[in-house]
C-alpha cells in the first residue's frame, strides 16, 4: 500500500511540476529542478523558500538571474505540491484520531464543529471587517477551535462521551452552516463572494512557500504527538468502561487526542481552506490493509493521505484547465464515489 502511494505521489508530482498555463517540456523541467545557477547559490534559493522579508534580515542576496521556468517551478509548482502533502498528511491523521475516539467510521475531521466555525470565521471577517483578509488564516483557525470549545462545552455533563460529542458536533455544525447562509446573502461584492467560496469549498490556488512554513512545523508536531498517544487511542476504541478498567482517565484521553485531531484540522483550514471526504475516506482506506491498530494505521495515513491530496490536485489543476476547480469539488466526487463502491460491495457480501 505505501508502495502504491507513493508511486501516485510520484506520478501526480511529476504531472504538476510540468503542466500549467506556462507549459514547460520535460527537458526543460528537469533542467528547473536542477538548475546549475540556483544550487550553486544558496543565498538566492534559500531567499526563495524563506521569502524576501527573512531573507532581507539574513542578508541573503538575489544574487543570480533565474531563468522563467525555474522561477515558476520554484515559486509556484513545488509550493504546490509540497503544500499538498501537509494537508493529506494532517487530513488523515485527524479522521483517524476522531474515527477513534468517537468510535464512529463515518467520523470525519471536521465533525465537531471545526469546519462550521472556521467556515464562519472566515465569512465573518469578509463581511464585517475585509481589512482583516491577509490573516485569514489565524481566523480560520481561531473559529475552527473554538467551535470545538463549545461542542465539548454542550457535551459536558460531568464528563462526555462519544454519543454526547457527535450529537454536540451536529448541532453546532447546523448552526454554523445557517448563519455562513446568511453571512452569503449579505455579501455584494463578487470577489469577496469568490473569495468566501474557495476558502469554504477548499483550495490549492495560490499556494506559495509561505503557507508551507505554515503549515510544515504543525504538521510536524501533530504527527510526532498522534503517533506518541497511539497506543490511548487504541485503549478507547474498547469503550469507556474497558478504557477505565485499565486504569485510564478517559476524559483527558479524550480531550487531549481531540486537540491534536483540531489542530491538524485548523492547520489544513489555515492553508487551504476546508478540505471535504478526505479524512474520512483515508483511514477507511488505509484499515483494509493494516486492520484498526492505530500506529500502523497512522503511519498508512500519512502516506495514503498525501497521495489522495496530489492526485485530487492534479485533477483540478488540469481537468478543466485553464480553468482551476477547488480541489475541494474533487475530493467531494472522489469520497463520494469511493463510500458508494463500498456500500455496493456491502450488498454483494451481505447478498445470499
Amino acid at each position: 500500500m505505501i508502495v502504491s502511494a507513493l508511486v501516485c505521489m510520484l506520478i501526480a508530482a511529476v504531472i504538476q511540476i510540468a503542466a500549467g498555463a506556462y507549459a514547460t517540456s520535460w527537458r526543460e523541467t528537469l533542467g528547473a529542478l536542477g538548475d546549475r545557477d540556483l544550487w550553486s547559490h544558496p543565498a538566492t534559493l534559500l531567499r526563495i523558500v524563506l521569502g524576501d522579508p527573512v531573507g532581507d534580515t539574513l542578508g541573503l542576496a538575489r544574487s543570480v538571474e533565474i531563468d522563467t521556468s525555474t522561477l515558476i517551478v520554484w515559486s509556484v509548482r513545488l509550493p504546490r505540491i509540497l503544500l499538498a502533502v501537509l494537508v493529506g498528511i494532517n487530513l488523515g491523521i485527524s479522521g483517524t484520531i476522531f474515527q477513534g475516539i468517537t468510535r464512529n467510521e463515518l467520523a470525519g475531521p471536521y465533525l465537531l464543529g471545526v469546519s462550521s466555525g472556521a467556515g464562519l470565521a472566515i465569512l465573518l471577517v469578509l463581511v464585517a471587517f475585509p481589512g482583516f483578509g491577509p490573516h485569514l488564516p489565524l481566523i480560520a483557525s481561531a473559529g475552527g477551535l473554538g467551535a470545538f470549545l463549545l461542542v465539548y462545552a454542550i457535551a459536558w455533563r460531568h464528563g462526555t462521551s462519544s454519543i454526547r460529542l457527535v450529537l454536540a458536533g451536529v448541532i453546532v455544525a447546523a448552526i454554523g452552516g445557517a448563519l455562513q447562509t446568511a453571512l452569503f446573502l449579505l455579501m455584494r461584492d463578487l470577489a469577496t463572494v469568490q473569495d468566501a467560496v474557495s476558502w469554504t469549498t477548499g483550495s490549492l490556488t495560490g499556494a506559495d512557500w509561505e503557507r508551507v512554513r505554515i503549515a510544515l512545523p504543525w504538521t510536524v508536531v501533530t504527527t510526532v504527538l498522534a503517533l506518541g498517544t497511539s497506543r490511548y487511542l487504541d485503549v478507547m476504541l474498547l469503550g469507556d468502561a474497558a478504557a477505565r478498567s485499565l486504569g485510564v482517565s478517559t476524559e483527558r484521553v479524550r480531550f487531549g487526542l481531540a486537540v491534536i485531531a483540531v489542530l491538524a484540522a485548523s492547520t489544513t483550514i489555515a492553508v487551504a481552506g476546508m478540505i471535504g471526504f478526505v479524512g474520512l475516506i483515508v483511514p477507511h482506506i488505509v484499515r483494509t490493509a493494516t486492520g484498526p491498530t492505530s500506529r500502523p494505521l497512522l503511519i498508512g495515513c500519512f502516506f495514503v493521505g498525501p497521495a489522495i491530496m496530489l492526485v485530487a490536485d492534479t485533477a483540478a489543476r488540469l481537468a478543466f484547465s485553464p480553468l482551476q476547480v477547488p480541489v475541494g469539488i474533487v475530493t467531494g466526487v472522489l469520497g463520494g464515489g469511493y463510500f458508494l463502491y463500498l456500500m455496493r460491495r456491502e450488498q454483494q457480501l451481505i447478498r445470499p
